[in-house]
């Protein structure tokens, strides 16, 4: 339950920490908010708070058109309250009721239909379809609001199937319509602008280094503000760059893609390899806690993360047992030998283009190309090829591997490469007795820390 004088207390701050743990809704004027709306702050007795902007939206408040809410950072209430819910609401988020129905989606959990209802009206006091719609709406939104899309490509992208239904499901859910955030003027239909926010502390610095470090030329890009590359998803290509934007806490992204329909799913794995929506403080205070008295925790580091669990498993096999500088090199003639070319970039070579190459373009011994080839057949033959427990079937992947594979192609958090050789240097640097287990579960983020001192 939230505490209202808390929230009281934050909404007035305007402090960007509290922005996504809570929304305030106006009872005179129908409306909800971010705790960083720039208008002036009613007064106390006519708000009321809400832990979710799906809980502000059933009790019928709409967004504000100000202060955005469906840009708030995330800070799900449910995190951490039951593992089953939270990994329902990542594949509905990824489109798993647009793409098929409930007793799909409980059976893919290994739950019934009834209970996976019953644990969405527990926690987030509504129905798992409403939810999906509401997010559904809420992407749209940001679109309408932040784009020059065409209404029909906001739709398609959102995951509707007719205008009807989108205008319907909006003006139901949102209380408008969406020619009510229409922006003039037109833009190519496969290139957008989005803005998407984070909670401080965020350390660009150190996320930056380390991407770049490993950026492959003409599939990666970046700067000391930005980073960006090409993509691919469920047969859409694309490209996208991120620019940080440290002072209003942001990345302002620009994305081209040539079909909008998993527009949504790639915005979500964007925010995935930037790691946007973690709760940066709560996971600081946890490690200082489980790190001895003298070990210093950096603030905002996070995990950066890679496009594809494909290409993290591809890129930690050429890694195995040698330098950063020298897997960059292998990986570099990869893409450019088997990358399908555009536009004088390249996109990751995918399981098809490994699976029966000789891979002769590469300087490794022959094991090892086996071993990359093993696993873009897996990929071709598995009915859940990123399910990394498997790869340890597959000869020459090792736990190292599959680690690795899971910290930066999945982004879990409670990854810790006690057996990488960086690792083991900075653990002995430190000087301190770190015991990983008391970590759990950022021991992840433990990692990079480590990673950091080197």
């Amino acid at each position: 339950m939230l505490n209202p004088e808390i929230c009281q207390k934050a909404r007035f701050s305007r402090d960007p920490r509290f922005d996504g743990k809570f929304f305030t809704a106006v009872k005179t004027t129908g409306i909800y908010c971010r705790t960083t709306c720039p208008v002036s702050p009613p007064k106390e007795k006519n708000v009321c708070y809400y832990a979710t902007a799906i809980e502000a939206a059933n009790a019928g408040f709409r967004p504000c058109l100000r202060c955005r809410p469906d840009s708030a950072p995330g800070s799900p209430a449910w995190k951490g309250v039951n593992t089953t819910l939270e990994r329902a609401i990542k594949l509905i988020d990824e489109g798993a009721l647009q793409t098929g129905d409930l007793s799909a989606l409980a059976e893919r959990l290994g739950i019934s239909d009834r209970y996976l209802r019953d644990l969405f009206k527990k926690h987030l006091g509504t129905s798992p379809k409403t939810y999906a719609q509401y997010q559904q709406c809420l992407f749209a939104k940001q679109l309408l609001q932040q784009t020059k899309l065409p209404v029909t490509q906001v739709a398609l992208a959102s995951g509707f199937s007719s205008i009807r239904r989108f205008n319907d499901c909006f003006l139901n859910q949102l209380k408008l319509t969406p020619s009510k955030m229409r922006k003039s003027a037109e833009e190519k239909a496969n290139s957008l602008q989005l803005k998407l926010y984070y909670r401080p502390p965020y350390n660009w610095s150190l996320m930056s280094s380390f991407l770049m470090a490993r950026a492959i030329p003409g599939l990666e890009w970046g700067s000391e503000h930005s980073y960006g590359r090409m993509f691919e998803w469920a047969g859409t290509r694309g490209s996208f760059t991120a620019k940080h934007i440290a002072d209003d806490f942001r990345f302002d992204v620009t994305i081209e893609v040539d079909d909008v329909r998993h527009l949504k799913a790639i915005v979500n794995n964007i925010r995935r390899i930037l790691d946007l929506d973690v709760d940066m403080q709560a996971v600081e205070q946890d490690l200082a806690l489980s790190c001895p008295e003298g070990f210093t925790v950096k603030p905002g580091v996070r995990l950066p993360g890679i496009w594809s669990m494909f290409e993290a498993g591809i890129r930690a096999i050429l890694g195995q047992q040698i330098s950063v500088v020298a897997a960059r090199n292998l990986v570099t003639i990869l893409v450019s030998s088997l990358g399908e070319s555009s536009g004088g970039k390249y996109f990751f070579p995918t399981p098809e283009a490994i699976a029966d190459n000789e891979l002769d373009c590469l300087k490794i011994p022959g094991s090892r190309k086996q071993t990359l080839r093993n696993l873009a057949r897996h990929y071709l033959d598995s009915e859940n090829p990123d399910d990394a427990s498997a790869w340890l079937k597959l000869k020459g992947i090792g736990p190292w591997t599959v680690d690795y594979a899971r910290l930066r192609g999945l982004s879990e958090p409670d990854i810790f490469l006690g057996g990488d050789l960086g690792v083991k240097k900075a653990m002995g640097q430190s000087g301190e007795a770190l015991t990983p287990e008391e970590a759990s579960p950022w021991r992840s983020y433990l990692t990079f820390q480590l990673w950091s001192l080197l």
